[in-house]
């Protein structure tokens, strides 16, 4: 058995809920399963003396959770002042209206349509609450609206679905594309080497401490995925459902619907350059 120190990314054990670095901590969504893992990790973020927070990823519509969010930021003394999405998938989105009401904050996304209120969200922002620094960072490719928050003062990054606390995303075709996947996992590396950015704050499971290391490890999983789905279509495996047979056989049958949303876009990318015959 693997050492929790030896996985890639250097996960943190214990508690997944409570603070995470001296700016964000972790409320834990009660929606465990085989795709969320332990649940959706629901962040608040704020400058430590400020009264006011930032909330990434609401989660589920979920009273109970929603409302513990609230309580946390309450009991540390702020006031939940903007909520943010990574992206519109239900597990991290669908509390974001009902979150909004009972706080009467906007909610900023990607997608116009997950929006409350005038502003959204673009590559390059600068989200600046109660002092607080939050740069947005396009990262595509799980879905076509995901982002990822870069935090300068703690040196991390909050990455939805992006980078997950163990395991390795599902690019979710066709809204996912996994050459904008490759570029944004590149995108992140280059946070690490030339920005120092060393945590990643995931939107399921445990924090990680080696950013570098665990961006490293997806573009590697990425490029051994790839070549095993080229080997099973020269074998003769055409289908998505005969290359996830094949390639994912060592893998919880549960989680192939989910592998072959993966395999269809790596078989998009093969075709798209040439790699395999469409």
């Amino acid at each position: 058995m693997t050492e929790p120190t030896a996985l890639p990314g250097r996960p943190r054990g214990g508690v997944l809920s409570g603070p995470a670095t001296a700016r964000a901590h972790c409320v834990l969504a009660p929606n465990p399963s085989p795709m969320t893992l332990d649940g959706t990790n629901t962040w608040i973020v704020a400058e430590p003396d400020s009264d006011l927070a930032v909330v990434i990823d609401p989660g589920p519509l979920d009273e109970g959770h929603l409302q513990a969010v609230i309580d946390t930021a309450e009991q540390a003394g702020k006031r939940i002042a903007l909520t943010l999405l990574t992206h519109g998938h239900p597990d991290h989105a669908d509390g974001a209206a009902r979150f909004a009401e009972l706080t009467r904050s906007a909610v900023r996304a990607l997608d116009p349509a997950l929006r409350l209120g005038e502003e959204g969200l673009d590559a390059g922002d600068v989200i600046t609450t109660g002092g607080l620094e939050l740069r947005v960072v396009s990262t595509p490719g799980h879905t076509a609206d995901s982002l990822s928050f870069h935090l300068p003062a703690d040196r991390a990054v909050l990455t939805g679905d992006t980078i997950l606390g163990h395991g390795t995303t599902v690019v979710a075709h066709p809204d996912g594309r996994l050459g904008d996947y490759l570029d944004s996992l590149r995108r992140l590396r280059s946070l690490t080497v030339d920005d120092g950015v060393a945590t990643v704050l995931p939107g399921h499971g445990p924090v990680l401490n080696d950013a570098q290391g665990a961006v490293e490890f997806y573009l590697a999983h990425r490029a051994h995925r790839l070549a095993q789905v080229e080997t099973a279509v020269e074998a003769g495996h055409r289908t998505p459902e005969e290359v996830v047979a094949s390639v994912y056989a060592d893998v919880d049958r549960s989680l192939w619907p989910a592998a072959e949303l993966s395999v269809r876009a790596q078989l998009d990318y093969l075709g798209e350059h040439g790699l395999i015959d469409c």
